[in-house]
């Protein structure tokens, strides 16, 4: 299970919102690059980039900072926020993006999805964040009626590379994630799935390994490793120890 450290741009800087609320930022750092190389350095396999001003006004706001991590960096990167067309999703991979994630327009436009997938196969994913089991949209502004189950069942067989999943009643809280959900969303489909939201120390980490067999295949980490109750190199060597004392538990794809 990869270990995917996360940095969340708001005006160039590195933060982290509670529960998806715009009023609630914690401030981390204001050298995203610098932050990108440090969790490389620790052994971080990919880093999980979100334009938060992307993804609450539609348009891109931070190339810049995204641009010089993609540069730096040698590890493979993926971005969301704010990406809602074909233009936008292909300037990005583009750059060197490893993969692109699409939110609100897998709701609002499915066919752009699967044309993309289609187009860029590997390199689609789409973010499902999901309040009491029901998308939301636009930065979570919004709320939809679409079922997250619905949503992931319905992109089955569309070449999507993986389907990260939120839970916004968690993220940021550092209370644990929701593995009930979790296995609900990894079960609506074959698509692997990537955890993410409430992580708070490595016993949550170790918990999802529970989880890896039904396809979930990484987690998002981004507080808790800002906060210093998750140290990424000591989070790795648990996930390697942990797998060696159960050779059964199915290899990441």
């Amino acid at each position: 299970m990869q270990v995917i450290p996360a940095i969340d741009l708001l005006d160039g800087h590195c933060v982290r919102l509670h529960q998806g609320d715009y009023d609630r930022v914690t401030r981390f750092s204001d050298d995203p690059v610098a932050q990108a190389l440090e969790w490389q350095r620790q052994g971080a396999p990919r880093l999980h980039l979100v334009d938060l001003d992307g993804a609450r006004r539609g348009v891109p706001c931070n190339d810049a900072a995204v641009r010089a991590i993609v540069t730096a960096l040698s590890i493979p990167v993926q971005l969301g926020g704010g990406v809602r067309s074909t233009e936008r999703a292909e300037e990005l991979l583009a750059w060197g993006l490893d993969r692109v994630i699409l939110g609100t327009v897998a709701v609002e436009q499915p066919e752009l999805v699967r044309r993309l997938a289609a187009r860029h196969p590997g390199r689609i994913v789409v973010g499902i964040d999901a309040n009491d089991g029901r998308v939301a949209t636009r930065g979570w502004i919004e709320q939809s009626t679409v079922a997250a189950t619905d949503l992931a069942a319905g992109l089955e067989g569309t070449g999507v590379a993986a389907i990260i999943s939120t839970d916004i009643a968690t993220d940021g809280t550092l209370e644990g994630p929701n593995l009930t959900a979790l296995r609900t969303m990894a079960l609506a489909s074959s698509i692997p799935v990537i955890a993410s939201g409430g992580v708070g120390c490595l016993t949550d980490l170790l918990s999802l390994l529970s989880l890896e067999p039904l396809g979930v295949q990484g987690v998002i980490v981004g507080r808790a490793l800002y906060d210093g109750r998750v140290d990424l190199a000591e989070a790795l060597q648990a996930i390697g120890d942990q797998r060696l004392q159960d050779p059964l538990r199915l290899p990441i794809a």
